[in-house]
């Protein structure tokens, strides 16, 4: 069963990103759970009682419990399949430390020093220093080792990015 998306569903860019950790992907899985066990049960039972009303041609809260429970399966089949397709983040640089997604940086930009999280698009928080692989900066880094400069241009200017770290 295909489910219909508006246009500006299919063109968002985390879409299509299936890169998880470990810790996200349990956290999806606990809310799948928490859909189909406790929301989803309730819906139905609020949608029968709704129907029970009479005309639904004329019955708003059965129209309401009905799109209710349509979002519901909705995001029960996201989930599904997004754990069902995750790419699941090993932490830490790779074998020769290079940057990849699910390691921590430590750059001085600036004469400032500055952490980041490489992480898939789903679970970027800037403000937390997780930021993704797919970010210009995040782009940029992975590849990279320890001792490297990496230069991210900007409509505007270029910084300069000295790698501290990769953990």
């Amino acid at each position: 069963m295909q489910i219909p998306k508006r246009k500006s569903e299919q063109n968002r860019q985390n879409d299509n990103d299936l890169h998880l950790t470990p810790r996200r992907i349990k956290e999806l899985k606990e809310e799948l759970q928490k859909l189909k066990e406790r929301i989803r049960p309730k819906m139905v039972e609020e949608l029968t009682r709704a129907r029970e009303m009479g005309d639904l041609s004329e019955n708003a809260a059965y129209s309401y419990a009905k799109g209710r429970l349509a979002g519901i399966d909705r995001r029960i089949f996201e989930i599904g399949n997004l754990i069902k397709n995750a790419i699941t983040i090993e932490g830490g640089a790779d074998s020769e430390g290079r940057i990849r997604i699910g390691a921590t940086v430590t750059v001085e930009v600036g004469g400032h020093r500055r952490g980041f999280e490489i992480t898939g698009s789903q679970e970027t928080d800037p403000g937390s220093g997780r930021i993704s692989h797919r970010s210009p900066v995040g782009s940029a880094l992975l590849g990279h080792t320890a001792g490297e400069t990496v230069i991210i241009k900007t409509s505007d200017r270029e910084i300069e990015y000295l790698i501290i770290s990769v953990e």
